[in-house]
């Protein structure tokens, strides 16, 4: 990577700029550059502010390669992609929608330029080109001085690097790109790279459990969860976590506010039935959310992130709408703390489900960028969680390296095997999540233990063929971390409990090829050993078939 081209736009006061120098006189880049690592670090003698800035390095592609470019989030689609394919951003004829309403908040559109034509792709945080069983990984070490996108052009063989600096005035020294390009098999350049960014390995078990989330969404309550509870206990599994998901609360930001119709009892009650069946409490919420007609934003809107010009930003349209408080608020802060030291220490939860993290850093804000929010956000949560564990959800993935112990690697499953075309990238979707689960397979162990969502094998409020549940529950058990349904199971008939049980059976698994077929696009092929036995599987992506 010594030979590259630096392209730069930045303002002083109120004038743009536009050049490819390293040397100006607003600023000087001192580069260092070798085969395998470029760090560019930028010193200015008055304040600067980068609109944009890149670096383009020559790169052959060739028609055989296959592509991963990582997307924004946790549930954003990304899988590899062959040279000559169009992006899988065709759901972007549905972006006047997207733009206008608050699903945008949840991606990168409002940042990211996306290509359409075949060939051109983009992704967050590293990138790799794989030729056979030969990858060249390109991998940023840094973002917490903002987000590192990753730019495929395959028709003019460029692989271009830009940094998300929008927000900042820099005004002195600031690290403004530090990447690496590393050769070589696959679980040596992941493992090379997790090595210099000095994240140990994720010591965390696989964890069999259950969630209420798919099976009854919001409608849950003390009976429901006691029946499952029940039936679960039952089954002659390891199960070591039973998590209550949204629907216990009043409001999302009213975390300790709890709805007393559906749990009189409250929710340590719920954790104390579920240690006296053995296994861990698991409680999901959004710790940086607070619905529009919740008591903390009506009573606090100061404490509400905002745009310069003072509308609060809006996050997303679930539960009719929330906003994100802002953790550089001291009093904001407090309060979070505060809602966790209550459910972990006095209501006695072991793990909580960290959902819609994105939502701290949709906007640069107090003088730092996306990924310097989001980097900081993380930290916090690790801090107020402290040795209890975390599952992050809905979170850019880099932030969440070493600072969790499972996460969410794709969007969130449906009930039927769909591939929604005319949607956002972050959008309910088996497919997505299938494809994610097995292409991001390389930060499970690394980054922290992955969670590919559930797998259902019910009958009823299922709409999925009894074939595609056995393919997710095979990917799943493949290549996840986390295995959850949200299931009665006591309601199963002996073929389904049979494939729960195989599910649940914590096999050593070793991958050794996952890959879409060069003759049937659609067509994924697995190639693994179980217990050093042997196995293949494959399965039409599209379809929800076994071949």
């Amino acid at each position: 990577m010594e030979k590259f081209k630096l392209s730069v736009e930045y303002q002083v006061a109120k004038t743009t700029y536009v050049t490819n120098l390293f040397e100006t006189e607003h600023f000087r880049m001192h580069c260092k550059a070798f085969c395998d690592h470029v760090a560019l670090r930028i010193q200015t003698p008055v304040p600067v502010r980068i609109h944009k800035l890149s670096i383009t390095i020559p790169y052959t592609f060739g028609p055989d390669d296959r592509l991963f470019l990582n997307g924004f989030q946790s549930w954003t689609d990304c899988r590899e992609m062959f040279p000559d394919e169009k992006p899988p951003y065709l759901q972007l004829l549905y972006k006047p929608f997207i733009m206008a309403s608050s699903v945008r908040s949840s991606g990168d559109y409002t940042f990211t330029k996306y290509g359409t034509k075949p060939g051109y792709f983009h992704g967050f945080s590293y990138a790799y080109v794989r030729r056979g069983a030969q990858y060249d990984l390109f991998a940023s070490l840094n973002e917490r001085t903002g987000y590192t996108i990753f730019r495929f052009n395959c028709p003019e063989n460029t692989v271009t690097v830009e940094k998300d600096l929008e927000g900042i005035a820099i005004d002195g020294e600031y690290d403004v790109l530090d990447i690496v390009h590393l050769q070589g098999a696959e679980d040596e350049v992941f493992d090379r790279w997790f090595k210099l960014l000095g994240i140990p390995k994720a010591t965390a078990p696989v964890q069999n459990g259950y969630t209420t989330w798919y099976n009854y969404y919001p409608n849950i309550n003390e009976k429901i969860v006691s029946a499952d509870l029940e039936a679960l206990s039952k089954v002659q599994a390891d199960i070591d976590i039973f998590q209550v998901d949204d629907g216990y609360q009043s409001n999302v930001g009213d975390w300790l506010t709890i709805d007393q119709k559906k749990f009189p009892g409250g929710m340590k009650l719920v954790a104390d039935q579920i240690h006296a069946k053995g296994m861990k409490a698991g409680l999901w919420l959004a710790p940086f959310g607070a619905q529009y007609v919740s008591e903390v934003a009506k009573a606090h809107p100061d404490w509400i992130i905002r745009y310069p010009n003072g509308k609060p930003v809006r996050c997303g349209l679930n539960w009719g709408g929330f906003y994100a408080l802002d953790i550089e608020n001291p009093q904001a802060r407090e309060y979070i703390r505060h809602f966790f030291d209550v459910i972990l220490n006095e209501w006695g939860y072991d793990l909580v489900k960290l959902d819609f993290l994105y939502a701290a850093a949709i906007i640069p804000n107090h003088g730092k960028t996306r990924g310097q929010l989001m980097c900081e956000a993380m930290d916090f949560l690790r801090e107020c969680v402290g040795e209890k564990q975390i599952l992050g959800c809905g979170v850019p993935l880099f932030p969440a390296f070493g600072k969790v112990e499972y996460c969410r690697i794709g969007a969130d499953m449906g009930l039927s095997w769909n591939h929604q075309t005319f949607s956002h990238r972050e959008n309910v979707s088996t497919i997505n999540t299938l494809g994610n689960s097995i292409f991001r397979r390389q930060l499970d162990g690394r980054a922290f233990r992955n969670d590919p969502d559930v797998f259902l094998l019910r009958e009823n409020n299922m709409h999925c063929s009894f074939e595609q549940r056995e393919i997710i529950a095979t990917v799943n058990k493949l290549f996840g971390s986390v295995l959850f349904t949200s299931d009665n199971v006591g309601d199963y008939n002996e073929r389904q409990m049979q494939l729960l049980l195989r599910t649940f059976s914590k096999d050593e698994i070793v991958i050794r090829k996952a890959e879409f077929r060069a003759s049937a696009r659609r067509i994924l092929d697995i190639d693994y050993t179980e217990n050093g036995t042997e196995k293949h599987f494959s399965f039409d992506m599209q379809s929800g078939k076994i071949v």
